[in-house]
């Protein structure tokens, strides 16, 4: 069977590494461009795939809008009889789709219909579910309304950031891949059409997503902390600076007193009080700088208690 692996963050890493490690025949992997990076974008960073075929010695095509006829001529010139996508990072359309003979297939980090769209994990944590998954859909004109092949679940801790939920249903989707491939592979699929009244949507995430509402209860405001770690961050403002907050824990206080968002401690810990109590956080990222530990930030005297977050 050969293969063509269209892939691009570190999300779709595990994925490639495991249809190698198990003798798939890869036969080119299909990543966005390398990223222009530093103050002068000068340097140029290749995707997380990318470093990866290369050490596999593996093909490599870049192209900036794969739907283009000049790429699809390209990926048909490959002869490929399936493509994979894990996390590619753009809409396939049907000129692409028609040309593998078995068609391409996907790897979505929630179990469909459940959270269609750009950001399934972050949205699962957004909205407080109590597990997660992976889905092997074929890819269908709609926004992941395909047929479902295999879906595994798997339970989100309180506690689980979006980065440690990725790296998790990363080697899940490795594993529900290669065996989802086997099954292809001998004609023994069953694929299982999605119900659309029980769809629900998980769109990309914006700056405004991140930002973090004051005004909402403590479970909340931890869940969108939780959902934005390591990266883009929840962020929020002080005294007219944006500074993201990581690592939130809830926080005893006598009692509540003044208004949400105010730092009501500092030392032993940096408390923020919330609609409904208050919550401890471990680290912060003021602008311009590096991520540090909330009390490094104090001590420099980044905060003191009595100030609102905005």
């Amino acid at each position: 069977m050969r293969v063509v692996f269209f892939g691009t963050p570190d999300f779709a890493v595990p994925s490639l590494r495991a249809l190698l490690g198990e003798g798939f025949d890869v036969i080119a992997v299909v990543t966005q461009p390398d990223k222009p990076h530093g103050r002068k974008r000068s340097e140029l960073i290749p995707p997380p795939i990318k470093t990866v075929a290369l050490e596999e010695d593996l093909a490599v095509l870049q192209p900036d809008r794969p739907n283009d006829p000049d790429f699809v001529q390209q990926f048909e010139d490959l002869e490929p009889d399936i493509g994979v996508v894990v996390a590619y990072g753009h809409i396939l359309k049907p000129a692409l789709l028609a040309v593998p003979r078995l068609g391409l297939i996907n790897v979505h980090a929630s179990t469909l219909p459940s959270l269609r769209g750009a950001a399934p994990i972050q949205h699962a944590i957004l909205e407080g579910l109590e597990e997660s998954g992976i889905s092997i859909m074929k890819i269908e004109e709609g926004l992941d309304s395909g047929p479902v092949l295999q879906r595994v679940a798997t339970p989100i801790a309180d506690d689980e950031t979006y980065g440690e939920l990725s790296v998790r249903l990363a080697e899940l989707g490795a594993l529900a891949l290669v065996e989802g491939l086997e099954l292809i592979a001998l004609g023994e699929t069953r694929w299982e059409p999605q119900d659309d009244s029980q769809a629900t949507l998980a769109p990309k995430i914006t700056r405004e997503t991140a930002r973090i509402d004051w005004s909402r209860p403590s479970g909340e405001v931890a869940r969108r902390v939780r959902a934005m770690d390591p990266t883009p961050g929840a962020w929020t403002e002080l005294d007219g600076e944006p500074i993201k907050l990581f690592g939130p824990m809830g926080a005893d206080i006598p009692e509540k007193g003044g208004t949400s968002g105010e730092i009501v401690e500092t030392h032993p810990a940096f408390v923020i009080t919330t609609t409904d109590g208050a919550l401890q956080f471990l680290d912060v990222q003021p602008s311009g700088s590096r991520r540090m530990a909330a009390s490094e930030w104090v001590r420099g005297r980044g905060a003191t208690v009595g100030q609102r977050f905005e």
